[in-house]
């Protein structure tokens, strides 16, 4: 098939988008996500949580998280790692490589409000989808997120960007970790994370311009963007000082005390980031002298004299159990905590309380993090198998079933895998 068959519908691919209700701020949205690991498919989820309706598309390959494991989940979703990204959409698997997968391709992009897509730069071009020339025609007001690592232009522009690549490369890693050890790279992949971040702020600028102009735009979102943005203080010291920022573990670089300390039972992170709270807390290690020594009177006095008030701090501290001491602290606004595993940050009565872990008998995962008044949210529900709703997307643009059973025959679309075969 080179042509698209006569009636056939690309915005009734979202099917559910006009009559689902309460869904969100977003509900109505329709989302085209051709993303794949991190940045992307966490961009198109947050959306999702917020009642947009988004689509996700996988080539014959799938998405190479799905294999990131393990461990798996029982969903057929494929790992963990997916899953946690990629919840609350539909799925259509589609080759791209073929003629026929890309006119398929062209009705759903003609029917969408978002698309967002991290292909190598000039792939889309390449398919005859250029945004500048080619999108912009045919859907006016489509916003256009792409997401790379470094840009399409400019002296790396074209290059791919990972996570850890651009954690290095943006200066981040050498200011994580401790001073006499090697940088860094963060427990968690934060540039991809933010770069979603990022994106949802722009697609959503873009949307509330798009009222007033009735045109769509491209948001331009790169991993080294998004380093590059969350440096600070770093970025503001050097500007202003030209003292290169080094390591400095878990200690703050300019404010005293705001470290770990051991405790009794574990590790416990204080942060006394004022004159008020600096008494406070000396008063509750029964060190109250400390508080009217004129070597701490002030966070300057404190940074210039760190070493010894460390020292006095960590003795004290060290005869005190974790959550005795939080409890005490808390009641005279010193802000401090028990460094907790991921296990029980999840577990915690609090987290519980804002529903940011959710545990029913159709979901067991993270729970949705921005809450609005009036406006509700999608209750997260599992990701699914590659190709799952091929058939139900592919029917309800206009596709007889013999068309459908053609397409996937011939390995244009593709279904979902037997259950046994998910992952």
């Amino acid at each position: 098939m080179t042509e698209t068959p006569h009636g056939i519908d690309g915005r009734r691919a979202w099917r559910a988008a006009d009559t689902a209700a309460g869904n969100g701020a977003l509900t109505g949205v329709r989302v085209l996500d051709l993303s794949r690991v991190l940045a992307g498919p966490f961009t198109a989820q947050i959306l999702a949580d917020h009642g947009a309706e988004v689509i996700k598309v996988e080539g014959p390959a799938g998405d190479e998280t799905r294999g990131w494991g393990p461990p798996f989940v029982e969903s057929g979703a494929g790992s963990a790692y997916y899953a946690g990204l990629n919840h609350s959409k539909e799925n259509i698997g589609l080759d791209l490589g073929t003629d026929a997968g890309r006119d398929i391709l062209r009705e759903l992009l003609a029917g969408a409000d978002v698309v967002i897509e991290n292909f190598k730069a000039g792939t889309m071009a390449r398919w005859g989808f250029d945004y500048e020339s080619v999108l912009t025609r045919t859907n006016p007001r489509l916003i256009y997120c792409r997401i790379t690592g470094f840009g399409v232009d400019g002296p790396l522009g074209g290059l791919p960007g990972y996570d850890a690549v651009l954690q290095s490369f943006g200066g981040l890693m050498s200011i994580n970790g401790y001073p006499d050890r090697d940088p860094l790279r963060m427990g968690v992949p934060i540039v991809d994370l933010v770069a979603a971040n990022l994106a949802v702020q722009g697609i959503l600028l873009a949307m509330l311009e798009r009222e007033l102009s009735e045109r769509g735009q491209l948001v331009d979102i790169t991993l080294l963007d998004s380093v590059i943005s969350i440096l600070h203080p770093h970025t503001a010291n050097w500007i202003a000082s030209g003292a290169v920022p080094t390591r400095t573990g878990d200690v703050h670089p300019t404010v005293v005390p705001y470290q770990v300390f051991a405790a009794k039972d574990g590790d416990f992170f204080v942060s006394a980031a004022n004159d008020r709270q600096f008494r406070s807390l000396v008063t509750v290690l029964g060190l109250s002298e400390l508080g009217s020594d004129p070597r701490f009177a002030t966070n300057a006095d404190r940074h210039a004299h760190r070493d010894e008030l460390i020292e006095a701090l960590s003795a004290r501290i060290a005869e005190r159990d974790r959550e005795d001491l939080a409890s005490a602290l808390e009641k005279v606004g010193v802000a401090a905590s028990a460094v907790h595993t991921v296990d029980e940050a999840l577990q915690s009565e609090q987290v519980r309380h804002r529903g940011l872990f959710l545990e029913t008998d159709e979901y067991r995962g993270i729970g949705v993090p921005i809450t609005l008044s009036r406006s509700g949210y999608r209750t997260p529900r599992p990701a699914v198998p590659r190709g799952q709703d091929t058939r139900g997307i592919l029917g309800a643009m206009g596709f007889t079933v013999e068309e459908i059973n053609a397409l996937i025959a011939d390995g244009i679309a593709i279904d979902a895998p037997p259950a046994e075969d998910a992952r």
